[in-house]
């Protein structure tokens, strides 16, 4: 069997969401007992809670839904990049020493352990990272903060930066006992013909 990293958060009713989003609420709708033979829930929440992937339609008015964009980003061979510390911002020589042979998905590793309350202190993407990792083939990259933009920012550079290069993202990964190095993503969004986004059980397999 080969070793799987399982990088998605736990959620339920303590994940953070992202100020004035939606919170996860849970209701039991059917419980078992006499007549009924199951339990049954019913969920609200946002879908950017927890691990999840960014529709291109949560930054452009009218461009896809993520039910309705490819799934061959999120999954394949990708690239784990260590950039602790690298402060507010990984810029293009935090990762300088990984881009040898690139595949086409990048997750990158900001901090040592991954947030688990809301705090506009976390790092994102310099849009410039991303314009790098767009013209070297990747179709995906991956934080483990949050956003690939500051919490404070109103222009979202970095969300536009991809979708000028048609990339996919992740956001909110769990990274923590990941070595850097190459592994293969599994990530699928839920087909959400309407939704600016959707979480992901994300993980990584250990290469053949």
């Amino acid at each position: 069997m080969l070793r799987l990293w399982d990088i998605s958060p736990a959620l339920g009713p303590d994940t953070p969401p992202f100020p004035g989003d939606q919170a996860y609420e849970q209701r039991w709708t059917a419980r078992i007992g006499p007549g009924c033979p199951v339990n049954l829930t019913a969920l609200t929440l946002s879908p950017h809670l927890g691990a999840h992937a960014d529709a291109p339609l949560h930054y452009a008015d009218g461009a896809p839904a993520i039910g309705e964009v490819s799934l061959e980003p999120y999954l394949g061979r990708c690239r784990v990049i260590h950039a602790i510390g690298s402060g507010p911002l990984v810029r293009p020589e935090h990762i300088a020493h990984a881009l040898a042979d690139l595949p086409p998905r990048v997750l990158v590793r900001t901090c040592e352990c991954a947030p688990t309350r809301w705090s506009e202190d976390f790092a994102a993407y310099a849009p410039e990272t991303i314009e790098l990792l767009a013209a070297r083939g990747v179709m995906l990259v991956g934080i483990d903060s949050q956003s690939v933009d500051p919490a404070t920012s109103k222009t979202l550079d970095s969300h536009h930066v991809l979708l000028t290069h048609d990339l996919r993202v992740l956001e909110n990964l769990v990274l923590d006992e990941v070595p850097p190095g190459d592994y293969e993503l599994i990530a699928l969004p839920l087909k959400l013909v309407q939704a600016c986004a959707s979480p992901v059980r994300a993980i990584l397999r250990e290469l053949a």
